[in-house]
This record gives structure tokens, sequence and C-alpha cells, in this order.
């Protein structure tokens, strides 16, 4: 049984447990809980290992994982009103897909050209 919470964070937990059904559900229970916690476990320390070696990750039809420099800028001590620098730093953001942002807002995407049939025709 997968548990879903409506408005609510979805844990690690939630995902190794909804991977595993998708799994039993396509391919029979060929995958212990555990051995997919193992596939999650091993796809997050990839996805923080290329971010630390400053890599951008793109899944199609999901998104891509960059990493951006901030700038150094100027901020304010929020005790003493005392301003203060900071300093540029690399920041990890997630930029979703077209598929992904139009399956969140429930709209359809329309085809784009590359996805036509017409250009396999002779």
């Amino acid at each position: 049984m997968v548990k879903t919470l409506v408005g609510g964070p979805m844990t690690k937990a939630d995902l190794v447990e909804t991977v595993t059904a998708s799994i039993a559900r396509t391919a029979g229970p060929m995958i212990s809980k555990k051995d997919c916690a193992r596939v999650v476990d091993a796809f997050l320390e990839a996805v923080k290992d290329a971010l630390k070696e400053q890599q951008n990750i793109e899944i199609r039809g999901f998104g891509t994982f960059k990493i951006r420099k901030r700038k150094t800028r100027m901020a304010r001590n929020p005790r003493t009103g005392e301003p203060v620098e900071v300093a540029a730093r690399p920041v990890p953001v997630f930029k979703p897909s077209k598929e992904l942002r139009a399956l969140v807002a429930d709209e359809d995407i329309p085809p784009s050209a590359d996805d036509s049939d017409d250009s396999y025709d002779d």
C-alpha cells in the first residue's frame, strides 16, 4: 500500500515504498524494499556527488539539477542591523522540465515539432 500525503512532504521512506510498489506492479515482486532503498540511496548519492563536482544533471521529462554561482552581496545582521558582506558561493538549483511543470499545473502540453511522426515518413 502506497501512502499518499496530500499537500504533505514525501519522505525518502515514502519514495522507497512508492518505487517498490511500482516495480511490483509492473515486474512482480522481484526487488525487496531493502534493495529498492539501496537504489534510491545510490541515485541520491550520485546526484550529490555530481553537484559536488560542479556538474549539471539533466533528466529528460523531469528536470535539470544545476549549480548556480551566487554573487557577493550585502545583507544585514537581524539583531544589530549592521551591514554584513555575504561571500559568493555556488548553490544547487532545480529547473523542472516543461512536462513536469505541465503535469503539476494539470495542463496538456502541445506536441513539439521534434515529437511529430512525420519525419519518419518516406
